[in-house]
């Protein structure tokens, strides 16, 4: 192999890894913002939760929250 088909070559296996590295960061991309959506619907949840929480006790009620307070009548 000649100097100048090596170097073609190496030229072409470079910009293979390079879309592979492409395709994956995108990918990485994209999952790391559906990550991020579902924290930021945890910690909405987990606000309206602690909220509710607050709420109760300042109602004065001696009783702890509970999620048994959350259960349908019908149950």
């Amino acid at each position: 192999m000649s100097d100048i088909q090596e170097l073609e070559h190496r030229v072409t296996e470079l910009e293979i890894q390079t879309a592979l590295q492409e395709d994956l960061i995108g990918s990485l991309n994209d999952t790391i913002a559906k990550m991020q959506q579902a924290l930021d619907l945890q910690q909405g949840q987990l606000r309206l939760l602690y909220q509710r929480m607050q709420d109760k006790g300042a109602n004065g009620e001696r009783e702890p929250y509970s999620l048994r307070d959350e259960i349908p009548p019908h149950y």
